[in-house]
């Protein structure tokens, strides 16, 4: 899934120049890209991983070049919040081997971080919302959900989806 993902980024970032690099990522081939990318530190890599979706999500919802950044802050403060609230759910277990008390437990568990998850996902709406109109916000939330849709659909169809391995989100 993170290869997907990976390779999603970049295709949506060649024609992106990463803040920290001087590469021409149009007039690159594939293979100069990858080498490129290879020849990147880890934190170098989610740097222009991290540029290249900011640049997506800035370029599908024309955000004006004078909100560009003020946007930029607020939506990857709205993308780490939300990282935190799904860190603190251990969704790493099986349910059959859960006692019924256990099985309750973590259900309640899971429902309350998923309220967290919709509380954090209004509150910054309402951030978003003084900067960019609420149309954008809700096109920006609309593409979130087809992106976790489509690749969904693209794990399951990859044969990576085992269906006794337990969800990875609550």
């Amino acid at each position: 899934m993170k290869k997907i993902l990976f390779i999603l980024f970049i295709i949506y970032g060649f024609g992106l120049n990463a803040q920290r690099t001087d590469y021409d990522w149009k007039k690159m081939n594939p293979q100069q890209r990858k080498e490129v990318i290879n020849n990147l530190s880890p934190e170098e890599r989610k740097e222009l991983l991290k540029k290249f979706r900011d640049n997506m999500i800035i370029d599908n919802l024309e955000i004006d070049p004078k909100d560009k950044a003020e946007f930029t802050a607020v939506y990857n403060e709205y993308i780490d919040s939300q990282k935190h609230i799904k860190s603190q759910f251990n969704s790493n277990f099986n349910p059959e081997t859960l006692s019924d008390d256990e099985a309750k437990m973590k259900l309640q568990q899971s429902f309350d971080v998923g309220q967290r998850l919709l509380d954090n996902r209004k509150k910054y709406a309402e951030k978003m919302q003084l900067v960019i109109p609420c149309q954008k916000v809700l096109k920006l939330f609309q593409s979130e959900g087809m992106m976790r849709d489509k690749m969904n659909e693209k794990k399951s169809h990859g044969g990576t989806n085992n269906p006794s391995k337990p969800r990875q989100e609550p």
